[in-house]
């Protein structure tokens, strides 16, 4: 062990990142940049290909940075595991979606778990950052690094240290994100803390992996179940004819005791939506019911609906019916100013618009286009010469570089989700939560 730690402190090592997304390339690249050898995997052969011609996917990573490391050679991406075979730590990356009945969907852990019995090897250092149910370190990989007869803590090494990535962040990435850490065994945390101390800023210990499990849990679970409570108190400010976007600004002004949260057209991106039905999972096979994360889902589930209703009622006051209605959705990725459109509210009332007859089209300045079933359909020219040719407008992502003075002034009717027409006038604009 102490060699190990002796050529980890030294950066006499090989990095491998398996899943080269939003958190893994943005990670592989930390890694590059300190001048340590580091090899990403993943199963995907057009974004390996892309990678190695230097070519980048991921927002968040400079171009100019990945395409020098690639010419280097300090980074490279491939399909074959086998190549763990020749590295020292392994960062595991990967999705974990959750099934339709939503229950933890662990395939793609499970995938690699797989791969790593066949190629473990002495003096290997393993680091699940892949949101999961509590236990999954210990219950899961652990077993297959042992199943080679290798004895975690002493001949290999496991930690889970979560992924805190926020697509899009200006100011937190993954470099000065704090980065907490819980390994199976003391020696495990050491290497841990040694690997990633070269490209991260503050790292934050925890006791044990299941420390660290339920750590990125709370942090998701807290933001679902307060925007659950912003969403609830949007529909009761609208039944009582109340601005709720002042009521929550006239709240904030508290110094203390008060956390802002904001109300939408639902959740989205690959966390919050999903993080806390890991936490609920657990629970049930525990005999317990999480009876605030199942109330917080109910309500941010039915949000793309409610916003469905306040089109109803917009074009109702126009004669008009949903069934045959020209309506633009602005923005279809979760939040503004990313390309990122898992999980994405938007998706959602785009389809419940489609299902009652509307004629739906989207436009949003990151996203090209989005594929519906077997369909595909591309974002439109957002012409403000024409935009009076839709029977509804509804903003669902209040990208930066919308005009939204003049998509008002231009559009017959205007659904903002989002806030983003405060201060503009007109009996043509209902918000959500100020109808």
């Amino acid at each position: 062990m102490q060699d190990l730690l002796k050529r980890v402190q030294e950066k006499d090592i090989t990095i491998g990142v398996i899943g080269l997304g939003y958190v893994g390339l943005p990670l592989a690249v930390e890694f590059g940049k300190v001048g340590i050898r580091t090899i990403g995997i993943d199963v995907n052969a057009d974004r390996v290909d892309q990678l190695n011609r230097g070519e980048n996917y991921i927002q968040d990573v400079q171009d100019a940075e990945l395409k020098k490391l690639v010419e280097d050679g300090t980074f490279s991406a491939t399909t074959d595991f086998s190549n763990i075979k020749h590295i020292d730590a392994v960062c595991i990356a990967v999705p974990t979606p959750l099934s339709k009945t939503k229950d933890p969907d662990i395939t793609y852990i499970l995938a690699v778990n797989n791969e790593l019995e066949k190629y473990v090897h002495k003096d290997l250092i393993v680091i699940l950052e892949s949101t999961t149910y509590p236990g999954t370190t210990r219950e899961l990989i652990q077993p297959a690094l042992e199943s080679s007869g290798l004895k975690v803590g002493s001949d290999v090494f496991l930690l889970f240290s979560p992924e805190r990535v926020d697509p899009g962040n200006p100011i937190y990435n993954t470099k000065n994100t704090p980065k907490v850490l819980g390994g199976v065994t003391e020696n495990c945390l050491k290497l841990g803390l040694a690997v990633y101390g070269h490209v991260l800023e503050k790292l934050v210990p925890v006791s044990s992996p299941e420390a660290a499990e339920l750590t990125k849990l709370l942090e998701n679970t807290f933001r679902s179940i307060n925007i659950g409570l912003a969403n609830e108190m949007a529909i009761m400010c609208d039944k009582l004819g109340v601005n709720v976007w002042e009521v929550i600004d006239a709240a904030d002004t508290k110094p203390f005791g008060f956390m802002k949260f904001t109300p939408g057209p639902g959740l989205g991106g690959h966390c919050i939506p999903i993080d806390p039905h890991y936490l609920s999972w657990k629970m049930r096979t525990l005999d317990y019911r999480a009876r605030f994360i199942e109330l917080a889902s109910e309500i941010n589930s039915a949000m793309p609906e409610y916003v469905v209703e306040l089109v109803a009622k917009g074009l109702n006051a126009y004669a008009k019916s949903i069934n045959g209605s020209r309506v633009l959705i602005l923005g279809m990725a979760y939040k503004p100013d990313i390309d990122d459109v898992r999980e994405s509210p938007a998706l959602d009332v785009y389809a419940l618009l489609e299902a009652k007859g509307a004629v739906v089209k989207f436009h949003d300045p990151y996203v090209d286009k989005i594929k519906f079933d077997s369909r595909i359909e591309e974002t439109v020219e957002l012409d403000m010469g024409t935009l009076n040719l839709y029977d509804c407008v509804v903003i669902t992502t209040n990208h930066s570089e919308y005009d939204i003075k003049s998509i008002v002034d231009n559009a017959r009717l205007v659904i903002d989700s989002r806030n983003a027409t405060a201060g503009l006038m007109g009996d043509h604009i209902i918000r959500l939560g100020a109808s």
